[in-house]
């Protein structure tokens, strides 16, 4: 049940309806956890067992967690770590891990031919993973107490707006929600709608019309590419990922706020970042902090050194990049990011209040180098594999002169249109929120500027694809 498809729309509405026209708290919580389960069980029902399973585990064991002496806590928590993880890696890591263990084999002779294992990957398991992890995570280490009520957990793990493709939500943020209904506050429902409008409008007609056949045309090219296509691909998938993910997580905290619920933001405009400590701290926020919080602090963080530092860096990404998909091409965007992490901490503390970087001139340069490095990136984030990655890369620094030239015209204008409106539109609102830029609209320009997405959204309407971020 995709959100830019009519069965959502329906679905939606009549979720809406029955929720505020139940008065009593309990049973509206009843109907939203039915509702998510029946969301998510669209896809495939069996899969929703799944979800229960991973659920009710740790909410027990997220009870002994807590009752245990300080002796045995961490077998607890060792247990709820090693559970999560063991059925995250069968379902998205199984046939990952056996192809490169065949491989190895074959490297030393041994020629070893393993079952077939048809695994299919349940549809966000990636994310309620994480979900349901955070609670026995925090009340291991007493950011927020059990709670004795399985259908609030239930409800915070499997809540259909954030369930398949976040943001991640913290059981610590959600389940305090779920004490008492949501207090009336004015505006909330129609500021609720317009977020949605907005994310339908950057998924459906910014990242599906106008992106992502360009990019799907360069990326699946077989033969050498012209310089200047390769660049409007590359650019064409960055502005395609972030419309497509930020859609589906503007969507989600709008879809939460018309029921009365707060998630936090997941983006705040990447492309206006000044250096990829910036960017990590804007673009998938929901992952890079929990990969803070639970994965870098522990391992020491930068306290234990600067090379120290760099190493645990690295493997913070190397293993952001593993979540986002079994395949080495993610590996090893991961590990870019983690490298240039590491270089951009070592060069601060060598050259610290550099006076040129804080004007207008070198923050905008800085800016620009962070976009062009986000993108090179972007490269092995979104190729099949090494081959395709390295022409695409031969072709963007003019290596293969002669490349074919396959996109249009008029292609390379439209994708040149929308990166320039869209690093223009995060450069000016980098420093305040979507909703302070728009409370400084008069009202006639947010009317007029919701008809114009509304209608955009129904002209464009059609493909129906799905969200990028569902296959993680």
């Amino acid at each position: 049940m995709l959100f830019n498809s009519l069965t959502f729309v329906v679905f939606f509405a009549v979720v809406q309806i029955a929720y505020w026209t139940l008065r009593e708290w309990n049973a509206r919580k009843n109907l939203l956890l039915i509702a998510s389960y029946i969301f998510y069980g669209a896809w495939n029902p069996p899969f929703a067992l799944l979800l229960f399973a991973t659920t009710t585990m740790d909410y027990w064991l997220g009870a002994r967690i807590a009752a245990a002496p300080a002796a045995t806590r961490r077998v607890w928590l060792v247990a709820s770590v090693t559970v999560n993880l063991s059925m995250l890696g069968f379902f998205k890591y199984g046939n990952f891990l056996l192809e490169n263990f065949q491989w190895l084999l074959a490297r030393v002779g041994v020629d070893y031919q393993p079952p077939h294992l048809d695994i299919f990957l349940p549809i966000g398991i990636s994310f309620y993973t994480f979900h349901s992890l955070s609670y026995t995570l925090d009340v291991y280490r007493g950011a927020t107490q059990p709670t004795r009520s399985l259908r609030d957990f239930l409800l915070a793990v499997s809540f259909f707006p954030q369930l398949v493709a976040g943001p991640i939500v913290r059981a610590a943020d959600f389940l305090p929600q779920c004490d008492a209904p949501p207090a009336p506050r004015p505006g909330r429902f129609g500021w609720g709608l317009f977020l949605m409008t907005l994310g339908l409008f950057e998924k459906v007609t910014l990242a599906d019309t106008l992106l992502a056949g360009s990019a799907d045309r360069i990326f699946g090219y077989a033969g050498p590419l012209a310089s200047l296509d390769a660049w409007t691909g590359v650019l064409a998938f960055a502005g395609q990922i972030f419309f497509d993910f930020s859609g589906y997580s503007t969507c989600a905290i709008g879809a939460a706020l018309c029921l009365g619920f707060e998630l936090k933001d997941n983006f705040r405009f990447p492309y206006g970042a000044v250096g990829m400590s910036d960017f990590w701290r804007r673009w998938h926020i929901s992952l890079s902090t929990f990969l803070r919080d639970y994965l870098y602090f522990p391992l020491g963080g930068n306290r234990t050194g600067p090379v120290r530092g760099a190493i645990n860096l690295v493997i913070v990404m190397f293993l952001g990049g593993l979540w986002h998909g079994a395949a080495w091409t993610f590996v090893v965007w991961g590990l870019l990011h983690g490298l240039c992490l590491a270089v951009e901490h070592a060069l601060r503390n060598l050259y610290k209040n550099i006076e040129w970087t804080m004007t207008l001139g070198g923050q905008l340069l800085l800016s620009a180098l962070t976009y062009l490095t986000v993108c090179f990136a972007w490269v092995f984030f979104r190729a099949a594999d090494f081959p395709t990655a390295a022409r695409l890369i031969r072709a963007m620094v003019g290596v293969l002169p002669g490349g074919n030239a396959i996109l249009t015209t008029r292609e390379i204008i439209q994708v040149a249109c929308v990166t320039a409106g869209l690093l223009f539109a995060h450069w000016n609102l980098r420093d305040i929120s979507i909703e302070a830029a728009v409370a400084r609209l008069p009202r006639q320009a947010v009317i007029a500027l919701w008809t114009v997405m509304l209608c955009a959204i129904i002209l464009t309407q059609g493909s129906g694809n799905a969200f990028i971020y569902f296959q993680f």
